[in-house]
């Protein structure tokens, strides 16, 4: 099963979008993790936020297709 982790912070509208998303088509099969706080993860996310990483690459910014997210989770 491929590794999915949501980069989020507190109150970030898109963030809950792709929660949202990814709540739907995996249940509680992702990884979240709030960068607020975090020096080296804000510096790295805050100006891509929400961030979707699928075993450990970058693979959505900004929101979340549902049905491209099927896609890449078949390929892995």
């Amino acid at each position: 099963m491929a590794s999915v982790v949501l980069f989020h912070s507190e109150g970030c509208h898109l963030c809950e979008k792709a929660r949202a998303v990814l709540r739907t088509e995996l249940g509680e099969g992702f990884e979240e993790v709030d960068i607020g706080g975090d020096e080296a993860l804000e510096t790295s996310y805050r100006e891509w936020l929400p961030v979707v990483e699928i075993n450990g690459t970058r693979a959505f910014v900004y929101f979340v297709d549902p049905e491209a997210l099927r896609r890449k989770l078949q390929t892995v």
